[in-house]
């Protein structure tokens, strides 16, 4: 009963990677990580606090959700406040259970990373799409103009020096954190449903009825979420449609607030890099060196931030062993850095959130000034 998920692009535009170049540092790198791991005598996947995080994170979504469907919340106060903890909830499942689960680091059982994926649908997006988006073609071309899906973004937005820019994106920094809240209303609403049609064109869900089934199970399971999300407690809770339907609306753009604002400023930051290939289609760089390059961490020393937000805040971590739980990241994040240092790799990070926060404002700020690179 596993998601047919595809692992790899058929087309043939896709740029490529010097493999020769600083290989010895990927093998250190692994050789380490894994001897620390069989020193300490652990798994690479989940542990006891994963697990109870991950009972938390869904009692935090599903909780009030149940008390909303019952019918007996009158108060539009108490209303809004459930559905806000719901979308903390939410956002707490997006970066710490599906995440892990949809890059088969969870679990070193294979059914257990599909059905633990699946939370990812429960939450209104689909687990199918997410894989092509994110594990494909993010963590493989992570900021490369065109081929990764996170900075190939709507007009009004520029994360890209080497994107067309235009008037309006002298405000982008402003406006931003507005679409930042809308992202999730989008993985409820069409980009599913645009995505997959595209993944197709690209070669994905090329199997016969591969795109149909697809297409079927993201309809099932957005009328699923919708059903006890929204559907079933504007027949039972006694107040007025819109005021629910605002309710449903905030839940979301707390969702998406919270998770954009994590995700963004691993990559949309002033020290990291966005590469073009060369008239080969070749990257400059190995792929171990080029997530050194475009990939920055945060937050280092805040072990309750970052068991909150799924360890994303050692982005550098997850991108080079994505099969490794992120719960461990903290204590492997200095054999990484340390290994990084060694043979002259940049190694990223800023002291805060905050600070991240306000580097990335100001890089958006000065993506709305700056004309496109010269290719």
């Amino acid at each position: 009963m596993s998601e047919p998920y595809p692992n790899k692009i058929s087309s043939n535009d896709k740029p490529s990677f010097s493999k020769n170049l600083n290989s010895d540092f990927s093998r250190t790198l692994r050789r380490r990580v894994s001897s620390y791991f069989k020193t300490n005598n652990l798994s690479k996947h989940a542990n006891m606090s994963m697990v109870v995080k991950t009972i938390l994170m869904l009692t935090i979504f599903f909780v009030p959700l149940i008390l909303i469907n019952t019918g007996i919340i009158t108060s539009a106060l108490l209303l809004y406040s459930l559905y806000i903890s719901s979308g903390i909830g939410m956002a707490g499942i997006g970066m710490g259970i599906m995440h892990d689960a949809i890059h088969g680091s969870y679990s070193k059982n294979k059914k257990v990373n599909t059905y633990l994926g699946y939370t990812m649908n429960l939450i209104g997006g689909n687990a199918a799409i997410w894989k092509i988006q994110h594990n494909v073609l993010h963590h493989t071309y992570t900021n490369i103009e065109g081929a990764d899906d996170d900075i190939n973004t709507p007009f009004f937005l520029r994360f890209s020096p080497h994107t067309k820019k235009i008037g309006l994106h002298k405000f982008q920094y402003l406006y931003v954190w507005f679409f930042y809240g809308l992202s999730t209303i989008s993985w409820i609403t069409t980009k599913d449903f645009i995505r997959l049609d595209r993944y197709r064109k690209m070669g994905f869900f090329s199997k016969s009825n591969s795109y149909k089934n697809a297409l079927l199970k993201i309809i099932g399971w957005k009328l699923i979420y919708y059903s006890y999300a929204l559907f079933i407690p504007l027949i039972v809770v006694p107040l007025s449609p819109w005021i629910l339907v605002l309710a449903f609306l905030s839940m979301h753009f707390v969702t998406g607030l919270l998770i954009s604002m994590v995700f963004q400023v691993a990559h949309i930051m002033p020290r990291v890099e966005f590469p073009l290939p060369n008239e080969n289609g070749k990257i400059l760089s190995d792929w171990a060196c080029h997530q050194l390059a475009t990939t920055t961490n945060f937050s280092p020393k805040s072990r309750v931030f970052s068991w909150l937000i799924g360890g994303l805040n050692y982005q550098i971590e997850h991108h080079l062993l994505p099969n490794i739980c992120h719960i461990h990241y903290r204590k492997i994040s200095g054999i990484v850095e340390c290994t990084a240092k060694e043979y002259g790799i940049p190694y990223n990070t800023k002291k805060t959130f905050y600070s991240a926060l306000v580097d990335h404002m100001g890089l958006l700020h000065e993506l709305g000034k700056v004309q496109p690179v010269p290719i």
